[in-house]
């Protein structure tokens, strides 16, 4: 049996998700209304994964359901948002049933989750592609961005990296030194970083006017890291033997650049990085932990532009950077 638009969006997308009495109009309509409460600012947030650029066509569908909300409740996160409302804009090559049924469930748990509610959207046919457009609240005095790191400021990140970076690169068998038969438990827990990553909601809350910069780790540490330091006027020292990588990339990869590279530049991490006032430093690591976060400190902001990286004896590293790209 054939399915239509409209089969697709009440079989799949009209039910199954958080009801929230702030959704006026939802699903079905032209457009959403939604009540936004007095004394909150709105932040919105879109991002688009594209099959053959960001995942692979056969990826599992309820991980991909998932994996398009986390990356955007991720960018929620580092605003200091909490998620309340998102639309789906979904692209497919055929309406597989099975496909649909995976897709929708993956994407419904993460939903119920953190009480987001799917508000509206469109479905179309064409190369797999899904469009999520993520709105969230916060009050005026608890918004985090990107530009207000100070020189003195630490560097805060609040989990390991690496993890998703492994997991493309086992899934691709492009490791240089990869062992003949990876460990199986290493293997699942970095391709669980790579599908299904984890938006530290939680933690965005728990630093609300806390800090003075923060980013969603996305890109890689370094590029990310960069935008905070484009938007303060500054620069920073960043000692990378202090970043911690994800437990299977210390131990299924030996060599020391490679390792450092995937940490620092692999992307799709998905922790946050914050500039932190260094009398609230104590006080924001308890916060974070309190909330399953692993926070390390990793730097220091610096007044004079540019990102100076140094080994944990404080002589200068250099890494070539171009030659792993996450399917970038």
């Amino acid at each position: 049996m054939s399915l239509s638009e409209f089969d697709i969006i009440a079989r799949y997308f009209s039910a199954g998700f958080p009801q929230r009495k702030d959704v006026l109009l939802g699903v079905g309509d032209d457009g959403a209304v939604l009540a936004v409460p007095e004394g909150q600012r709105l932040v919105l947030a879109c991002d688009t994964l594209v099959a053959g650029r960001h995942f692979h066509a056969d990826t599992d569908p309820a991980a991909l359901g998932h994996k398009a909300l986390a990356v955007n409740l991720s960018d929620l996160a580092a605003m200091g948002a909490a998620p309340a409302w998102f639309t789906l804009a979904l692209t497919l090559p055929a309406a597989d049933a099975d496909w649909l049924q995976g897709f929708a469930g993956g994407l419904a748990a993460l939903a119920a989750e953190f009480d987001v509610a799917l508000v509206g959207g469109d479905t179309t046919r064409g190369p797999l592609c899904m469009s999520v457009t993520v709105a969230g609240l916060v009050p005026p005095e608890g918004v985090l961005g990107r530009a207000g790191a100070r020189a003195g400021d630490a560097i805060v990140i609040t989990g390991p990296l690496g993890g998703a970076a492994l997991g493309l690169a086992l899934l691709e068998e492009s490791l240089p030194d990869m062992p003949p038969a990876p460990d199986a438990a290493g293997l699942d827990a970095a391709l669980a970083c790579l599908h299904r990553p984890r938006p530290r909601v939680t933690a965005g809350l728990a630093l609300r006017g806390q800090v003075h910069a923060a980013i969603d780790i996305s890109d890689g540490l370094l590029g990310d890291l960069a935008h905070i330091l484009e938007a303060g006027g500054v620069g920073a020292r960043l000692d990378v033997d202090r970043v911690p990588c994800h437990p299977a990339l210390a131990q299924q990869v030996a060599d020391e650049d490679l390792r450092r590279r995937l940490t620092l530049a692999g992307g799709e991490d998905y922790e946050l990085c914050l500039a932190v006032a260094p009398d609230r430093l104590q006080r924001i690591c308890a916060d974070l932990r309190a909330v399953g976060c692993q926070p390390a400190v990793i730097g220091t902001i610096e007044a004079e532009p540019g990102l100076r990286l140094v080994d944990a004896a404080g002589r200068p590293v250099t890494l070539a950077l171009d030659g792993f790209q996450h399917f970038r």
